[in-house]
């Protein structure tokens, strides 16, 4: 007949090894969103290593790798952020109509926010990828309403 210690022993040992649960000492931590606002009116232009910005807070955001973001319009006006390509904010827009609807899941994929009424925020994007992602407003990107995210 085993004593009751090694029976106790032998049923904490294997508790770790049942499937799905976390290895030992792992802690489990939901992934973090970031919420960036959309406002013309409250958000100043500034410069930036990517060129001037603005509408946008904060202007740049840095996240961790496998967190999501949502932008949330804050402003009393409609507002959209999309994808900007390259390393620098283009002086002139690279934006056409299509940023007025929503598309888009993954940061490193193309995304826009469609067109964000007051009060309302954007579908959640994925930071799948490290990088620099710029963007911008459809409507006011001369403003300049740009703002980038950082993924490391």
């Amino acid at each position: 007949m085993r004593s009751p210690l090694i029976s106790l022993l032998l049923i904490v040992s294997l508790g770790g090894c049942t499937n799905g649960a976390p290895p030992a000492g792992a802690t489990s931590a939901a992934a973090a969103t970031a919420t960036i606002d959309v406002s013309l009116t409250s958000a100043p232009s500034a410069a930036t290593a990517y060129g001037s910005g603005g509408g946008f807070a904060p202007l740049v955001t840095t996240v961790a790798l496998g967190s999501t973001v949502r932008f949330l319009n804050v402003d009393s006006f409609a507002h959209t952020a999309s994808s900007v390509g390259g390393t620098t904010f283009p002086a002139a827009s690279p934006l056409t109509g299509t940023a007025q609807n929503l598309s888009g899941g993954t940061l490193s994929g193309g995304w826009t926010s469609g067109t964000l009424a007051a009060g309302t925020a954007s579908q959640a994007l994925l930071a799948d990828k490290p990088g620099t992602y710029l963007y911008g407003c459809f409507f006011h990107y001369g403003a300049p309403m740009r703002g980038a995210i950082v993924v490391q």
